[in-house]
This record gives C-alpha cells, structure tokens and sequence, in this order.
C-alpha cells in the first residue's frame, strides 16, 4: 500500500487495481480536431495516444504498488505524464495543471472536461516507488518495444554513443563545509529517530546553536589558521557524537542509522587521530601526500555530500562538477533521397554511472543492456574516451559490433620526431611470434615483460639492415641500443580479428564520414590517427551570510563503545582543489 496526497491536504491509503484506459473522452477528441483542424500541428501528447495507444499498462508497474484500500491514479498514466513532464521541462506543480487544464494532454489520459487531476506530490510519491521497486528502465523499455512492434527500431544498421555530465542535485561544498553538514546530518538524523536519546545525551541549546541552519550559510573564516580551527572543531563535535552512540548505554540500532554512517565515513577520510606522549588523542586534518600529509583517499572514493553518497567530483578538461555520467545510445541512420530518413533517429539506452568512472568502463555494460533489449548495432559510433585495442577486438568477438571510433596517435618519440622507427612500421605476426621491421628482417626472439603489471610482448631484433626510405641510423642512439620493439597486452591478437572497412593508419589526416544525423562540433578538431571513420558539456554563487558559527566546546577524545567509531568502511569526493 501507499499514501498518496489527494485535493484538499488529506491522506488516504490506496491501491492499484490494474485495468485499460479509458478512450479518449468524445468531446475533448472534438475540440482538439477543432482547434487543430488543417495542417496545424498536432500536439505531442495527442500523438503519443494516437501512434502508441495504451503504451504503459497499468499491470507492468502493479509490484510497487498495493493491492488493498482504495484505487488511486493508474500508474501506468502517471508514467506518460512523467515522459511529457519530462519533454517539457515542466515542475510537479505545473504537470499536475496541465493534466486539468490542458486539452491535448486530457486527450491522452483520456480524461473528460471536468476530470479535477490529482495533486502534484503524487507524481514525486510515483518517481519514489518506481525507483524502490527498481522499475525505473521500465519505462524506456516498455516504449522501445512498442516502438520495435511498428519497425521504427530493430537491431543492426548504426548507433552511437556519448557521455555527458548529470549535476547532483545537491549543494557543492568544499572539505571544511563537508564536515560540518556531515555532523548536522546525523544530527538530524537522530532527531528524527530517537529525540528523546537527544535530548537526554546532548546539549541541545549548543548543537542547535551551531548546526540549526546550513553550513554553508554560515560566513567562514578567510584565514587559513580560521578554517583548520574550525575544521578540527567540526570533527571534535563528530567524534563527541560518535563517541555517544557507541556508549553501551546507547541503542545500538542508532549507529546503523545511514547519517551516523556517513558521518563516520566523511571522519575517516578526511582526518586522522594520533595519541601524544600524555596518551591524549589529537585530530589532524588528512593532506595530500605530496603536500606532506597523510593523503585523501582516492576520488572514486570520496564523499562529496552527506545526503548524496553515491555522487562524486570529477573533471573533464575545463570542466569540474559534483554529480553523475549519462551515457546515451541512439540511433543514427543514413540519409535517404528525400529529405528523411528511412527510420527516425531515436534513443535506445541510457546508462547512468559514476562520474569517476572512464568511458571504456562503460561500454561493456551498454552493450549487454542493447542485447537485452535486442537492439544491438552492427556498427557502433564512438569518441576516443571508449575504445581499447581490448574492446575492438572483444566487441566484434562476442557482439559482433564493428567499433567505429578514433584511436590515439602514436605518442612515442620517434612518431612525434619523425626518426626512426615508430611501433606502427613494424608488422606482427602474432601466431609466430616475430617482428618484421620496415627493412624486412625478422626478430629473432619473442620475450613477454611485465610492465606496470601488464605482460608486454617484446621482440627483440636482430642486426637491421638500411632501408633506402628510412634508416635504422636516424634514430636516437639509445632507442638503437635498445634493438627491440614492444607493444601492450592490450594489442589485438584475435584469432580472427575484425577487418575494418576503412582502416587509416595512426597519424593519418584521411578520415572519412560517419553518418550525417548530427550537428557538427564547435570544438576545434584535434588530431588523431584512425581505426575506422569516426563520428562525431559553476562558479559558486555568493551571497551575503551570517557571522561565523561559535565555537565547538566539544572534547576530541576517542569515542568509547563496543567498537571504534573512527574505523567506519570507506565507501565514498570533495575536490582537494576545492578545499580551503
């Protein structure tokens, strides 16, 4: 069962029965042929009904829900309001007015004229349920396979793939601002669990004092010595309410609370506590190693804000954001005679993964999603951030995608100087494991060296022979003592690779067309060598706070209990550039 928020304020229990929706109610259909009568447009919501019919049933999303108690709104409806939504950049409030006032949505709800709607906070307790139950892609599924029963969409012919950045919905704070909401989060937290366990072990007027309002309201200090003050400050009150918790005397079902947690977690990762030669526990601030400290975890792992542990910083050149990866799939299809194309180009994936995350990290999983929804491309359009020499050779092996993708230039130093012998004018031949170079003399040994922990095949050479287009002797003389060529794990060595259709060697300027569906880049182009043809996203705000909070009176001793706060898992990221 679920609570929904009807007209009027009131609560009321509720369930889902599943059952079709109704048609179009006859006179919303005939002032909607009025309005639109000619060659005016027809909105979008009117020909989602009429193309799609009844595309999301009530039965595909009747898990979340309950069955006893009153019938609420159809999920199934509200899942085509949260598309159009979506489509319109519209807020709760105004989608829950256009459902009453607006004709071509009423039209596909199938709505009559005097049908009231629903309250907006139904569509947010919609959003939370479906998420809860892990229907969240039902949706995307659901409308891609209507859309696969019309042949608008089928497997094969081309697609392409591109990331963007998703901002977190929540505010950025730096390290000293981290720690401090950290503490007002499990604050809060335990206010709302237990206030009376507050009320009894807390001084309340002094952590109200100084955690009622944001953190980041707060003025802090301009001073270096200012910040680590408070900074420590921060962490004493985390570590008094921690030390707290883990009192025997304490519900030990508090400290399981996902704030507590949290907190704990920022306590780890930002600072350390050491015992003087008194036995008396000082807290320090952890600093990168190389600027002398004890070092921060890595930013896959760091927390970035206490109500969002999953989000994490992270840079792509000039830009640097506090959220998520999309990846999305579309596809992408040649040009016909006219002025369309055969099938629209339409979106078939959406993967949302870890800011941290690279994009050759990524690709696997879209793959095995397209599968899934058996809409994998027989060529697959993709930027330099995806493609390995590992997955051109895998994706054709178990998908058989073609990866149609730029590949980086040779960055040794006799592709960057022109001399000498780059690793690309050597031919492998991998099932006999020999080099020939460009004057075609054989390696006369096949060794495998580690390198980083990877096994590098290396192929050391025999004496070389003058080529009269290019000489052994034109390269630097410690790359002619060396006498070897080697070449990563990750060098395709298939049984059967791939053989690309327009293959152009690294470093070449001849590059050819990928399909014409979108927009070029305003970027400058930057050079790159070949595989296939290839294809082609916040200054903090001021404003005017209160003074600085007051002080903690808070001891930094170690928490006692029946386990040691301070050891809490390491499971999330606070720019150190971002640091005070």
């Amino acid at each position: 069962m679920t609570v929904f928020l009807l007209l009027g304020g009131s609560e009321c229990v509720v369930s889902v029965q599943p059952r079709p929706w109704p048609e179009p109610d006859p006179q919303v259909a005939a002032a909607i042929r009025a309005i639109y009568r000619g060659r005016r447009e027809v909105p979008l919501a009117v020909q989602v009904r009429d193309r799609l019919g009844e595309v999301f049933a009530d039965a595909e999303f009747v898990a979340a829900f309950g069955r006893a108690g009153k019938p609420g709104w159809s999920p199934g409806r509200l899942a085509l309001v949260t598309v159009l939504q979506k489509a319109a950049s519209l807020t709760d409030r105004q989608a829950a007015d256009e459902v009453r006032e607006n004709l071509a949505w009423k039209y596909a709800l199938g709505l009559g004229l005097e049908d009231p709607g629903f309250d907006h906070s139904v569509l947010s307790e919609f959003r939370s349920r479906v998420v809860a139950h892990g229907l969240e892609e039902r949706v995307l599924d659901l409308l891609l396979e209507r859309l696969q029963a019309m042949d608008l969409l089928a497997s094969g012919g081309s697609q392409r793939t591109d990331s963007t950045h998703i901002v977190a919905a929540v505010r950025d704070l730096n390290r000293l601002e981290l720690a401090g909401e950290s503490v007002r989060a499990a604050l809060n937290a335990l206010a709302a669990a237990c206030p009376d366990w507050v009320d009894q072990v807390l001084v309340v007027d002094d952590w109200s004092r100084r955690y009622a309002d944001r953190i980041d309201t707060w003025r802090l200090p301009s001073s270096r010595t200012g910040q680590d003050d408070l900074a420590l400050a921060y962490a004493a009150d985390g570590y008094t309410l921690l030390q707290a918790l883990y009192a025997p005397a304490s519900p030990a079902w508090l400290r399981e609370l996902p704030g507590v947690q949290t907190l704990r977690c920022v306590l780890v990762q930002n600072y350390t506590r050491t015992a003087d030669r008194a036995g008396r526990l000082r807290i320090r601030r952890r600093e990168r190693t190389e600027d002398g400290g004890d070092g921060l975890p890595p930013a896959p792992s760091r927390l970035a804000s206490p109500y969002d542990t999953d989000t994490r910083w992270s840079a792509k050149r000039d830009l640097f954001w506090n959220g998520y990866k999309l990846h999305v799939s579309e596809t992408c299809h040649p040009q016909t005679d006219g002025d369309r194309p055969t099938r629209p180009n339409l979106i078939t994936n959406v993967t949302t993964t870890s800011s941290t995350l690279p994009d050759s990290k990524a690709l696997d999983s879209i793959h095995q999603a397209l599968r899934r929804r058996h809409l994998l491309p027989a060529r697959h359009y993709l930027d330099s951030g995806y493609p390995s020499a590992d997955l051109i050779v895998s994706c054709a092996r178990n998908y058989g995608i073609a990866l149609v993708t730029p590949v980086l230039l040779d960055t040794s130093r006799q592709a960057k100087a022109h001399q000498g012998f780059a690793a690309h004018d050597f031919t492998i031949d991998w099932a006999g494991e020999r080099a020939v170079c460009p004057a075609e003399k054989t390696s006369a040994t096949w060794n495998d060296v580690v390198r980083r922990a990877w096994p590098r095949p290396s192929s050391p050479s025999p004496p070389w022979t003058a080529s009269p287009a290019r000489s052994r002797s034109s390269a630097p003389a410690h790359e002619r003592a060396a006498g070897s060529v080697s070449t990563p794990a990750s060098s395709p060595r298939p049984s059967a690779p791939p053989a690309p259709s327009n293959k152009t060697a690294p470093g070449s300027a001849t590059t050819h067309c990928g399909p014409a569906s979108r927009a070029p880049s305003a970027r400058p182009p930057t050079p790159r060598g070949c595989a296939e043809p290839a294809t082609a996203a916040s200054q903090r705000p001021t404003s005017t706070t209160p003074p600085a909070p007051p002080p903690s009176t808070s001891s930094d001793s170690t928490p006692g209990g029946t386990a040691d706060p301070s050891t809490a898992p390491t499971t999330a990221t606070s720019p150190d550039s971002n640091s005070p």
